[in-house]
């Protein structure tokens, strides 16, 4: 399988390509929009088709890259049932696979950081990975003081979906402020601060009382992305 974790330095944003390598066909989860030429280079070197772009949910941190790699490529855009994203090719339920050249990503429905995030799970009939966009980080957990966010509906998400998941699942989260490119599912079970150990109620009352700023870019990324990052 070809996978490449891409960074985005000034968004502190994660992009994920993977490839089966068989027919060539790739998907791509979370692209930024200044690094759309990257994208395209690095698909373009690999000898990739680009077939499905997604988003785990509406980002406020930075633009999408979604409506440019659908121009640039003719890909699918894909987002979960629930975005306001009227701009996307292809919305996806929760339970359903995206099924890309022997790649699949099984979604599942994780609201809390936003009321329209979902997760994509890797090889659902043996897990081997979760994309978790912002709704779990590797030690943290995704803010839920905006979009729909609800600490309630994210300690859901975590504790009763994605902790479900085995113990060895790796992690690959939308974004790291600190260094780290991915955790498992049993390492955050055991030493995320925010969950480990924790009760329902403590857990909402921590996330009440971050008392974080706006995005710098919110009033700008979330229009934009909306129109899949066409302006």
């Amino acid at each position: 399988m070809i996978f490449r974790q891409l960074f985005d330095p000034v968004s502190s944003t994660y992009t994920y390509v993977l490839s089966s390598g068989r027919g060539r066909e790739a998907l791509i989860i979370d692209p930024v929009k200044d690094l759309l030429d990257h994208y395209l280079r690095l698909i373009e070197d690999l000898d990739l088709r680009l077939v499905r772009a997604i988003d785990t949910h509406t980002h406020a941190d930075h633009i999408t890259a979604l409506g440019d790699l659908r121009d640039r490529t003719g890909c699918v855009t894909v987002m979960g049932e629930f975005t306001k994203a009227a701009c996307v090719s292809e919305s996806i339920r929760e339970g359903e696979n995206i099924d890309v050249d022997g790649i699949r990503l099984h979604a599942v429905y994780t609201p809390g950081h936003t009321d329209e995030s979902f997760s994509f799970v890797l090889n659902p009939e043996r897990p081997a990975a979760v994309f978790t966009g912002d709704v779990l980080l590797i030690r943290g957990t995704g803010r839920t003081d905006f979009q729909g966010g609800n600490p309630h509906k994210s300690w859901d998400s975590i504790t009763n979906k994605l902790f479900r998941l085995p113990d060895t699942t790796t992690v690959y989260p939308a974004h790291d402020y600190k260094g780290w490119m991915a955790s498992s599912i049993g390492e955050e079970k055991r030493a995320n601060p925010r969950l480990a150990g924790k009760s329902e109620a403590e857990y909402v009352q921590i996330m009440n009382t971050l008392n974080l700023p706006n995005p710098k870019l919110m009033d700008v990324a979330v229009p934009a992305n909306l129109a899949c990052g066409k302006s």
